[in-house]
């Protein structure tokens, strides 16, 4: 998850993008492609959402909660900590940081306890950290005691969020396979829209508790985050551990042994770094151009796109196949980049044309996301031969946080003005295109078909 308000997942198509599309989605799919090549038939959200199983409800609206009550709080940490408490601009990185650490860093560890344990124990530990550690950021006025809040917080995401993943790509993959359900694609897709939901719905909760102040928006999220312990303690089937009575490092070593796995995960780890240039690289294109204060509408922007088009674009992708939809998406988050890159090479435009790059860069990234994510978690468990969801989810996710460690670290670097100014987004661009050779390649010698599945 990200530290600022708005994030990833308009109701009309433009007619010269659906012709484009529409003699895209002709060409035959390629051997990693979902098995049902052919959309059903087109139904609002509301009514997919309707048709699912109790239990991936469940799920799905669990996304929605969570970043509601993450949203609700942590865009608003930092200002907390240096205006309320006081703490230096390095004390607050600091705390950011290990926030950020604590959950993309351990949704290994949240992955494989999920595969040895069952996901329902996982999640409502989590819930239960979540709610400690948001109680703890509302009450603490001490550079320790934030930290320890900041912690809490992030551990807890990498407990149940691997743990909810999984669930869903078992109950999808098990009804998909039965012909008793959707694709899992457009499960994830309905996953990715609840999500978005909840992503603008937070912030607007959360600037209304702060009226009062920051410890009522902590309380008021850790009470949502109590209801939704209460709802998977009363809802959410208790299933047999997959590997219960096996060793986690087990599970990790079979992960880091699936080869075709551990490529994927390489060339997918690029996406996360590229989402993350919402919150680095998209505000100092802003502030070159002196418009800083469109951020909010782009971010907006970003979530109706989402919200509005998520379920289309997926049907597309699932015509596509699995292989053609991850690298069309990799490929236009490249460009994205690639266009902010060719106009810092250019005269500025006047006026408010010169958002214009900015502008081309979030609907870009934003299809690009929409194209390869949903199709892209249901390829984990394809390649995980439907075992170990737990760990491989997991995996997936730290290696992309890693990534962004990595990356925004040196993209920052580059930001500085000492540096010419298409270089940092040339850097950008090339990552995401990297990933999107290394899948087609895999995609090409059918290693994004899926592995057998366990007995």
């Amino acid at each position: 998850m990200c530290l600022l308000p708005w994030s990833r997942d308009c109701n009309t198509e433009p007619d010269n993008t659906a012709f484009v599309l529409r003699s895209l989605l002709r060409r035959p799919a390629d051997p990693g492609s979902d098995p049902r090549p052919t959309a059903p038939p087109r139904t609002g959200r509301r009514a997919r959402f309707a048709a699912l199983p109790p239990v991936m409800k469940l799920l799905i609206s669990t996304q929605l909660a969570f970043n509601v009550g993450f949203y609700m709080v942590l865009p608003y940490l930092a200002t907390h900590l240096a205006d309320d408490l006081g703490l230096a601009a390095a004390a607050v990185g600091l705390v950011l940081g290990l926030r950020t650490f604590s959950q993309q860093g351990m949704f290994v560890v949240g992955g494989a306890l999920t595969d040895r344990y069952g996901a329902k124990p996982v999640v409502l530990v989590g819930c239960a950290l979540r709610v400690i550690g948001f109680i703890a950021l509302g009450a603490a006025g001490t550079l320790p005691a934030v930290v320890g809040g900041a912690l809490l917080t992030g551990f807890a995401a990498a407990l149940f969020s691997p743990a909810v993943e999984s669930s869903l790509a078992h109950e999808a993959g098990v009804r998909e396979r039965a012909g008793e359900g959707p694709a899992r694609t457009e499960v994830f897709a309905l996953f990715a829209v609840a999500g978005q939901i909840g992503t603008v719905t937070g912030p607007l909760v959360g600037t209304a508790l702060l009226l009062v102040d920051f410890r009522t928006a902590c309380l008021v999220a850790a009470a949502g985050f109590v209801l939704v312990g209460l709802a998977h303690w009363r809802w959410l089937p208790r299933r047999a551990a997959e590997q219960a009575g096996h060793p986690v490092l087990a599970g990790w070593g079979e992960v880091l042994g699936n080869r075709r796995f551990m490529i994927f995960a390489v060339g997918y780890s690029g996406w996360l770094l590229s989402y993350n240039q919402l919150y680095l690289a998209l505000p100092a294109e802003l502030e070159r151009v002196e418009r800083t204060a469109a951020l909010g509408f782009l971010f907006v922007m970003m979530s109706v796109l989402v919200i509005g088009l998520q379920l289309r674009v997926t049907g597309w992708s699932r015509r596509l196949g699995a292989g053609r939809s991850v690298v069309l998406g990799f490929g236009l988050m490249a460009t994205s980049f690639g266009v902010v890159a060719l106009a810092r090479l250019l005269p500025d435009l006047p006026g408010w044309w010169a958002l214009a790059p900015a502008v081309a860069m979030v609907l870009l990234l934003t299809f690009g996301e929409m194209f390869a994510v949903p199709v892209a978690q249901d390829l984990v468990p394809r390649l995980a031969g439907e075992r170990r969801l737990g760990a491989h989810f997991g995996v997936l996710a730290s290696f992309g946080g890693l990534m962004v460690l990595i990356g925004s670290t040196g993209v920052g670097a580059l930001l500085d003005p000492t540096f010419p100014p298409a270089v940092p987004f040339l850097v950008l661009a090339a990552i995401p295109l990297a990933g999107a050779v290394v899948l087609g390649m895999l995609a090409r010698r059918g290693g994004l078909a899926a592995a057998p599945a366990a007995a």
